[in-house]
């Protein structure tokens, strides 16, 4: 056993003898229990990889999201996992140098192939531009089942890095081919992020992005169909709503497409302004998202469902690969609405809570969650006056809490952060994530968790 895994052996062994010590002696311990702690530090094969990604949710977001509403003293139950870590997140020039501040393709690749890209590209090199294998294909390669479950476009990076391979992150749909020639189909390419989704057959697709899906393929085998129809003809159940979605059967993989765009946010309440705004309370129940729409907690727990149900009948000794993401902290986040924000951080918080039980019940699951990067929300003092957009909200506590963005002058989108960012785990290999590590460690954590070559 290398030293460096000794090393972080040991500081498990410690931080789970400490842990319990707490955990049995007041009410928001660090983890649920310490039997779960024990188990995030043995270093066996996973049977099952649950990696969740809150895009954009740095520390900042979570505070904001735990004050608001379970308290200060409360806990989500992404705080309850018993191993964890920070990772770093850059992205990288051409030449290799460091780009401090990464998107979310950049950072995308970097867990989904373990090699560090220039923002704006898919699982490809940063200077060759060539495609790097990531870990759903070495993981349906290996016999496991594949998942991808977002709440954003399915095309949109975070999806798409793990079952696509593009130069630009805009080139989702076959009509959108205009950065990436090369990719192509015409040109001898893999086509459009939506047309490698399908033809990766990745096992459960379930998200937004319906436009994408609707462009017509421009050339080969499937030429003048939509990327829909081409997903009918080579087998996926289509599924556009929370009824049809619970009809979907294991034996056929299934597509998932809930909106044209993004799926609409489940909270919405004032944005932040210049100034301020007189202190709210979040709407939480968003009139614009239709109520046929599954949660991200829905989507999971039907995805954890059809794979497993997929790995029984047909390869019983293996399991499945399953991404999460819980897009529009990000995206709302960009906009400066703090409602919208908090209410999706509360929505993956319960995907979150999906995965942990599904893990109590199956230990030889590993369960991963962290962010792409950082971003911009910062909590400051009531009697602040920052010099950005602002907005003071009535926490489920009853106090008020002001909430500040200034990563760019108002009127533009707000900005990410280079900050490292939360990582924690559970289950086998879990205590790789301990310390400062890199998005690319990743990357290594899971693939040898599942022990794909």
């Amino acid at each position: 056993m290398p030293g460096s895994i000794r090393r972080r052996l040991a500081v498990a062994v410690t931080l789970v003898a400490a842990s319990a010590t707490v955990a049995a002696t007041t009410a928001v311990g660090a983890f649920d229990n310490a039997q779960q702690a024990k188990d995030a530090i043995r270093s066996g094969k996973a049977k099952n990889v649950i990696l969740l990604i809150g895009d954009g949710m740095g520390d900042s977001e979570i505070t904001l999201a735990r004050d608001y509403t379970v308290g200060a003293k409360g806990r989500l139950n992404m705080d309850r996992f018993p191993l964890t870590g920070a990772y770093t997140t850059y992205a990288v020039h051409a030449d290799g140098t460091p780009d401090y501040v990464t998107d979310s393709a950049a950072s995308g690749t970097g867990w989904a192939t373990g090699v560090k890209t220039v923002n704006g590209r898919i699982s490809k090199t940063p200077g060759t531009d060539r495609p790097v294998r990531t870990l759903l294909e070495l993981a349906r390669k290996s016999g496991y089942a594949t998942g991808d479950v977002t709440t954003a476009e399915l095309t949109d990076a975070t999806p798409a890095v793990i079952a696509s391979h593009a130069t630009d992150r805009s080139c989702q749909g076959p009509a959108d081919m205009a950065k990436c020639p090369a990719d192509t189909l015409a040109a001898g390419g893999p086509g459009s992020i939506a047309e490698q989704e399908v033809d990766h057959k990745v096992d459960v697709l379930l998200g937004g992005g319906r436009q994408r899906f609707d462009q017509k393929v421009t050339a080969g085998k499937y030429k003048n169909l939509t990327v829909t129809q081409q997903a009918r003809k080579v087998g996926y159940q289509v599924v556009t709503d929370a009824a049809s979605l619970s009809k979907a059967r294991p034996g056929r993989p299934v597509l998932g497409l809930f909106a044209p765009g993004n799926v609409p946010t489940e909270w919405t309440g004032k944005g932040a302004a210049v100034g301020g705004t007189d202190p709210q309370r979040c709407v939480t129940s968003n009139p614009g998202r239709p109520k046929s729409t599954p949660s991200l907690a829905d989507s999971a727990t039907k995805a954890i469902r059809l794979l497993e149900a997929k790995q029984r009948r047909n390869h019983p000794r293996q399991g499945f690969f399953l991404q999460i993401e819980g897009a529009s902290i990000d995206k709302q986040d960009h906009a400066a609405d703090p409602c919208g924000q908090i209410g999706e951080t509360a929505a993956f918080d319960r995907a979150v809570k999906v995965a942990r039980a599904y893990a109590a019940k199956h230990p030889d699951t590993l369960v991963v969650t962290t962010a792409d990067h950082g971003h911009t929300s910062q909590i400051v003092p009531l009697e602040a006056t920052p010099p950005g957009l602002s907005s003071t909200l009535v926490t489920n506590e009853g106090q008020q809490l002001k909430v500040n963005y200034s990563t760019n002058t108002p009127g533009h989108a707000q900005e990410h952060t280079g900050t490292e960012v939360r990582i924690a785990a559970q289950g086998p290999q879990a205590y790789r994530v301990l310390g400062v590590t890199d998005q690319t460690d990743l990357f290594t954590t899971i693939r040898e968790a599942l022990r794909l070559r």
